[in-house]
């Protein structure tokens, strides 16, 4: 069995798939974390593998850039390979002043400026919100592995460049904690088809402060996060 975008077959994915936006970064955790792990997708280079983490199955898959990219890969994940839970563990940008590069944030929703989720809701305002069990275990799981994280709501855009400043100090005025480009649709595909959803997130950028991670720093240098969501899968 196979999508026009996944070429894997039926039981090849765990019931829980890691979704970093990078390929790379997939690979690297498959080859870093996982124990007999075998590629399981090449299609359009999104990466794909399956492997076992303390002798739990998990599956690791990229979902690329944007609402329209990762809302595909996760409804063909929950419906062609009923996946059931997803754990979304990419980077994002930071507003507020006590939130810095390399630290960890949790979306406990999402907000967002695009209107694929109002097109979904009947053109009302839909509020895409994490997984409560999920978001509850990961935070218990941070505490006995003492890694500090935020929780909070998040901001996805569908606009990577954008010369507007002034929604930047909208989102600091209302406590913004992460501002991403997936969390909102993912949060609004998973609640659609009834599976468990959390987006998990290292900052790489201030974008008030104008710092940032280098590229080389976004593909391999996040592995407090990435173990934190593989501990929350056990």
């Amino acid at each position: 069995m196979s999508t026009v975008h996944i070429n894997s077959k039926i039981n090849d994915f765990s019931d829980t798939v890691l979704m970093p936006g990078d390929p790379v970064r997939a690979k690297y955790i498959a080859e870093k974390y996982l124990n007999n792990y075998v590629q399981i997708n090449n299609t359009r280079l999104m990466l794909a593998y399956t492997g076992y983490f303390k002798n739990k199955k998990i599956s690791v898959m990229s979902h690329g850039i944007g609402i329209p990219s990762a809302s595909l890969y996760v409804r063909e994940l929950i419906l062609e390979y009923h996946v059931k839970k997803i754990i979304r563990i990419g980077t994002c940008g930071a507003v507020r002043d006590d939130i810095h590069l390399r630290d960890i944030v949790i979306s406990m929703g999402a907000s967002t400026d695009s209107k694929v989720n109002r097109i979904r809701f009947n053109n009302h305002d839909f509020a895409a919100i994490a997984d409560f069990d999920m978001l509850h275990n990961t935070v218990q799981v941070a505490k006995k592995m003492n890694i500090k994280v935020c929780i909070g709501n998040f901001f996805t855009t569908d606009s990577f460049y954008n010369d507007d400043t002034e929604i930047l100090h909208i989102l600091k005025k209302y406590n913004i904690i992460g501002v991403d480009m997936e969390t909102s649709g993912i949060y609004a595909v998973a609640s659609e088809f009834k599976t468990q959803a959390l987006s998990i997130c290292t900052v790489s950028d201030h974008i008030l402060k104008k710092e940032s991670l280098s590229s080389k720093d976004r593909e391999s240098s996040f592995d407090d996060m990435i173990k934190l969501a593989l501990e929350s899968t056990i």
